[in-house]
């Protein structure tokens, strides 16, 4: 006798053909609080016009803090608060590299065209 037949000799045949039922248990997750980490520090180490990025960066340490206790509307209030420093670090930060690189090419050019009335004014 072959191994898989004496097993089903011995066992017996399946009883019933219909299938297992199943349960389906479904746990809901946390509310996902976004709390800008990431955001916040790029705006620290870069774009840190005014404070608000090193501001917007304790804030989203503080949204962490909340989230770890259990605290959502707490960690939600924090990401807020710092989603807006965020938003107004990056503009401003925008607004003043545009304005300084303009400042500097008007600078440069309003330096050149003097050097260049000093050389025709010299007879160069």
């Amino acid at each position: 006798m072959i191994k898989e037949e004496h097993e089903v000799a011995v066992l017996g045949a399946p009883q019933s053909q219909a299938p297992g039922t199943t349960t389906v248990i479904s746990i809901p997750r946390e509310t996902a609080v976004p709390d800008h980490i990431v955001w916040s520090l790029f705006n620290t180490i870069f774009m840190n016009s005014c404070c608000l990025g090193f501001v917007a960066f304790a804030y989203s340490v503080k949204s962490r803090d909340r989230k770890m206790v259990g605290d959502i509307t707490g960690a939600q209030s924090y990401a807020s608060t710092a989603k807006c420093l965020n938003i107004w670090a990056l503009v401003l930060g925008i607004f003043l590299t545009i304005g300084s690189i303009v400042l500097l090419v008007s600078v440069y050019r309003g330096a050149y065209q003097m050097s260049l009335e000093m050389m025709k004014n010299r007879g160069y």
